[in-house]
């Protein structure tokens, strides 16, 4: 009686420590876009099966002088644990990378 529980309590231990594999490991590319435009700039986005998505535009400004800089914008969304979207905006530029969201603190 012992030995069974004891080897029980061995299987449970061992079933609960397994690693548990992600729910999003099905996960699909639903819509993918990828341009390139050289000196015009680029633009991508993507949506997954998941709910996350990805867009985001750049562009080379001040060509040809001391401050030429890509500026880049975009936004992306993904579902929380808690079952809310979550969207970020931001924008990247000689300033730094600057984000935007209802749930980043400011």
């Amino acid at each position: 009686m012992q030995s069974t529980v004891f080897t029980v309590l061995a299987l449970t231990a061992t079933i609960l420590g397994a690693p548990q594999l992600h729910p999003d490991r099905h996960a699909v590319i639903l819509k993918y876009d990828n341009n390139n435009g050289g000196e015009e700039g680029y633009n991508f986005g993507f949506e997954t099966s998941n709910g996350i998505s990805h867009l985001e535009t750049g562009q080379l400004v001040n060509i040809g002088t001391e401050g030429e800089s890509m500026v880049v914008r975009g936004q992306y969304s993904y579902v929380g644990l808690d079952g809310v979207v979550y969207t970020v905006t931001y924008v990247a530029d000689e300033n730094g990378f600057h984000p935007q969201g209802a749930h980043i603190p400011r």
